[in-house]
Order: C-alpha cells, then structure tokens, then sequence
C-alpha cells in the first residue's frame, strides 16, 4: 500500500521553517507519512505581493512578537536557545541552492544543520563555510555538493521550485500541502497537515 505524501516548503530564512524542519521528519515517520522536502525563496514570492522584506521587519510589534514566541517555542521543543542572526532575513540563496542540489534523502539533515547555525548561533548561511560545514555536519561530501549547487541546473530547479510553490498558492513558509491540493500553512499546522495526508491519501 502506498504511504501518504506531504510536500514541505520551506525557506531557510525563515523562523518558524526552523521549528518546523528540526520536528518534521521525526513526526512524519511515527505517522507512517512519506515528507518531500522543496526549499524555495520567499524573495520573489513576497515582491509579487509588494514586499520588500519579511513582514516581521514591515511590522516591528508583530516582528517583536514572533521573536519572543520563537524562544517559547524553541524551550517547548527542546531546542538550543534561539539567536537573532543579524541582518534578518537572512540572504538563503546559497543555502537553498544547496538543498536543492543534493539528493531528497539528503536534505533532511542539511537543513537541520543549516538552521541550527543560523538561529541557534547566529551565523550568516550566506557564508560558503558556514554552508560547508552544515554539509559536513550532516555527513554529505562538501566540494562536490557546492559545485553541483553552482551549476545553472541547480539554480533554474531552485526557480522552478519557487515559481511552482507560488503557483500553488504558497506564500509563506512552512508550508505543507497534501497530495489532494490541500496547503497547511506554519509549524503549528504541521500536526494537522500529517493528519489530513493520513485520512485523505
């Protein structure tokens, strides 16, 4: 019998893709649901809806808000204490080209990686060694996955990916969508996205 599918978007500038990418994988498996990980960039997502920036930048109370959440979050799940990387957003490009370049089976742990970097001790994912590392750390060959990640291969599926996410309908990260068309929106709708994916197929 086929296991269910669940898409996860996810933009490695993003807070809340952080929470959800450190608990996804570990929930899916005890559901029996099968995660596709898709790293996109919000940047051309957002300037199609006229923004320049996160919104959390555009609306300081809503910004200082989702920070003091994230560190509730993060001490709820367990995880190191959260760090503002500075600037916010972070540029994500290599990152997310990265990710994209490497195999499916590969992403889970490079993410992980990457995010714990970038908001557990701050440090710029724009940085090739800061990437590097995050490679190394989750076992993948780092030389050869940074020179597939530059090849306009890697770069025009990490377009695609995007201009697909919007098309759907993403606007945001972390997004899930179920294979009937459904879109959960946030870490705190992951629970109900694997749930959907169960009773829906």
């Amino acid at each position: 019998m086929t296991r269910p599918r669940l898409t996860f978007w996810f933009e490695f500038a993003s807070t809340y893709s952080h929470l959800a990418v450190q608990r996804a994988e570990a929930l899916a498996q005890a559901r029996g649901v099968d995660l596709v990980w898709r790293p996109i960039l919000l940047g051309p997502i957002f300037a199609a809806q006229g923004w320049t920036t996160s919104p959390f930048n555009q609306l300081p109370v809503k910004g200082a808000n989702m920070w003091r959440d994230m560190e509730r979050q993060a001490q709820k799940l367990g995880l190191p204490p959260i760090v503002r990387p500075d600037p916010f957003p972070q540029n994500s490009l290599l990152a997310a080209r990265v990710a994209t370049a490497l195999a499916p089976e590969g992403r889970p742990g490079f993410a992980r990686e990457i995010f714990l970097a970038e908001f557990a001790h701050g440090q710029a994912i724009a940085d090739p060694a800061v990437v590097g590392r995050a490679l190394a750390a989750a076992g993948q060959p780092v030389e050869s996955v940074l020179d597939l990640a530059a090849r306009p291969e890697a770069k025009a599926a990490l377009r695609a990916a995007t201009d697909e996410a919007q098309a759907l309908g993403v606007f945001g990260a972390p997004t899930f969508a179920t294979a009937d068309g459904e879109i959960f929106w946030g870490n705190d709708r992951l629970e109900d996205a694997l749930d959907w994916a169960l009773a829906h197929g």
